[in-house]
Protein backbone atom coordinates (compact mmCIF):
# COMPACT_ATOMS: atom_id res chain seq x y z
CA UNK A 1 0.00 0.00 0.00
CA UNK A 2 1.28 3.46 -0.93
CA UNK A 3 1.90 5.81 2.00
CA UNK A 4 2.41 9.54 1.80
CA UNK A 5 5.60 11.16 3.02
CA UNK A 6 6.09 14.65 4.42
CA UNK A 7 7.31 16.99 1.68
CA UNK A 8 7.58 20.72 2.39
CA UNK A 9 8.49 22.62 -0.76
CA UNK A 10 8.67 25.96 1.07
CA UNK A 11 11.17 24.69 3.65
CA UNK A 12 12.81 22.40 1.06
CA UNK A 13 12.45 19.28 3.20
CA UNK A 14 11.43 15.67 2.76
CA UNK A 15 10.68 13.91 6.05
CA UNK A 16 12.52 16.75 7.79
CA UNK A 17 15.68 16.37 5.67
CA UNK A 18 16.79 19.72 4.22
CA UNK A 19 17.61 20.03 0.51
CA UNK A 20 19.74 22.70 -1.13
CA UNK A 21 17.23 23.60 -3.82
CA UNK A 22 13.74 22.84 -5.11
CA UNK A 23 14.94 20.97 -8.20
CA UNK A 24 16.93 18.45 -6.13
CA UNK A 25 14.03 18.04 -3.71
CA UNK A 26 11.54 17.37 -6.51
CA UNK A 27 13.85 14.97 -8.35
CA UNK A 28 14.43 13.05 -5.13
CA UNK A 29 10.73 13.06 -4.24
CA UNK A 30 9.86 11.70 -7.69
CA UNK A 31 12.46 8.93 -7.39
CA UNK A 32 11.26 8.01 -3.91
CA UNK A 33 7.63 8.01 -5.04
CA UNK A 34 8.37 5.76 -8.00
CA UNK A 35 10.20 3.28 -5.78
CA UNK A 36 7.44 3.37 -3.17
CA UNK A 37 5.10 1.84 -5.74
CA UNK A 38 7.53 -1.09 -5.79
CA UNK A 39 7.43 -1.45 -2.00
CA UNK A 40 10.27 0.86 -0.88
CA UNK A 41 9.63 2.43 2.52
CA UNK A 42 11.76 5.57 2.90
CA UNK A 43 13.08 6.70 6.25
CA UNK A 44 14.66 9.95 7.31
CA UNK A 45 17.97 8.11 7.79
CA UNK A 46 17.92 6.73 4.24
CA UNK A 47 17.17 10.14 2.76
CA UNK A 48 20.03 11.66 4.78
CA UNK A 49 22.35 8.88 3.61
CA UNK A 50 21.34 9.41 -0.02
CA UNK A 51 22.07 13.13 0.23
CA UNK A 52 25.47 12.48 1.79
CA UNK A 53 26.33 10.17 -1.08
CA UNK A 54 25.04 12.60 -3.74
CA UNK A 55 27.10 15.41 -2.18
CA UNK A 56 30.21 13.19 -2.23
CA UNK A 57 30.37 13.44 1.58
CA UNK A 58 30.88 9.67 1.88
CA UNK A 59 32.48 7.06 -0.32
CA UNK A 60 30.50 4.42 -2.17
CA UNK A 61 32.00 1.82 0.16
CA UNK A 62 30.74 3.69 3.24
CA UNK A 63 27.36 4.21 1.55
CA UNK A 64 26.98 0.47 0.96
CA UNK A 65 28.22 -0.33 4.47
CA UNK A 66 25.61 1.95 6.02
CA UNK A 67 22.89 0.46 3.84
CA UNK A 68 23.85 -2.96 5.17
CA UNK A 69 23.62 -1.60 8.70
CA UNK A 70 20.01 -0.58 7.98
CA UNK A 71 18.92 -3.73 6.17
CA UNK A 72 21.48 -6.42 6.96
CA UNK A 73 23.34 -8.43 4.34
Amino acid sequence: MYKTIDIDREKLTIMGVKFADLRTLENTANAIGTNMFEGFEPTKELIELYLEWKRDSISEKDFISRLYSFYGK
